[in-house]
């Protein structure tokens, strides 16, 4: 792993395309991901951006942006005076191409120092995406980031197997990150369980009850197939992600796999679904 110290000049990044409807701006304190050797890399969209990988294979690499809480403060009043404008949220998607709790966070701190600098000028909205249980050691600050702003956690958990033929391991058990959900909703906060990208799942029913058990507010379910940011999956489907699906149950790759799926969770949690259920829609 190539780890590297860069200081950025900006944080916040105004979204267009898929996460257009969900937030006005991202916020990626690393560049690369420690995780992206894992299974949850080998669906990773952002492993086919040439600009951000630069001939680099995901994973290989990490960039950490050591200023960025800096920055962040020192540009926030701007970028929420641009939205506001505009009559929408200063809403920040943390984060949409790293991981924020990834195994170099527990040395340079950059995901904690950008929480505590969002405590001292906290956005409108702010969705916390993350893979890690690591994000237990943070929790009393994200919960009390919560009672600032409208604040959600989306946990990936992309369904009830462990492992699918042929991919390396996730990196943290499922049962890890429904333990998350659960420390995260005793705590006060929002919790959303992410199916993204959807997996092939073996007793979807027990799975949903097990979340709804553990706390989940709701569920957000995403296939590959217009979650990678293309149409028809096309970036998924040239990756080994497809065919381990399809090991498994060949019905899994269509997309009316994921309203299937979706059916059975609504009995036990409201769901959102692909960039819908990522803006907090429900139903």
């Amino acid at each position: 792993m190539e780890i590297t110290e860069v200081q950025c000049q900006s944080i916040l990044t105004r979204v267009g395309g898929y996460l257009k409807p969900v937030c006005s701006h991202s916020l990626n304190p690393y560049v690369g991901c420690g995780f992206g050797r894992s299974a949850c890399g080998v669906g990773c969209y952002v492993r086919h951006n040439a600009w951000l990988t630069k001939g680099r294979d995901w994973g290989s690499f990490v960039e950490v942006k050591t200023n960025a809480p800096e920055i962040y403060l020192k540009t926030c009043k701007t970028e929420q005076r641009w939205v506001h404008r505009r009559n929408q949220p200063f809403a920040i998607f943390f984060s949409s191409s790293t991981e924020p709790w990834q195994p170099v966070e527990r040395q340079y701190r950059v995901t904690r120092r950008l929480l505590e600098a969002m405590r001292e000028h906290p956005p409108d909205e702010l969705i916390l995406q993350t893979h890690a249980p690591a994000m237990q050691e943070d929790l009393s600050l994200v919960a009390a980031l919560s009672r600032q702003c409208r604040l959600r956690v989306h946990v990936s958990i992309e369904g009830d197997i462990e492992r699918l033929p042929g991919l390396p391991p996730p990196p943290a058990t499922v049962q890890e990150r429904i333990e998350l959900l659960r420390q995260l909703s005793e705590a006060g906060v929002f919790a959303v369980a992410c199916l993204s990208p959807l997996y092939p799942m073996q007793q979807p029913a027990a799975f949903f009850e097990q979340l709804a058990q553990a706390g989940a507010s709701a569920v957000v379910i995403d296939h590959f197939i217009g979650g990678d940011g293309t149409a028809e999956g096309s970036r998924t489907w040239k990756t080994d992600l497809p065919r381990s699906m399809e090991a498994v149950d060949a019905a899994s790759t269509c997309l009316e796999y994921r309203d299937r799926i979706a059916a059975i969770a609504r009995n036990y949690l409201p769901v959102g679904l692909s960039a819908a259920g990522f803006a907090g829609h429900y139903s």
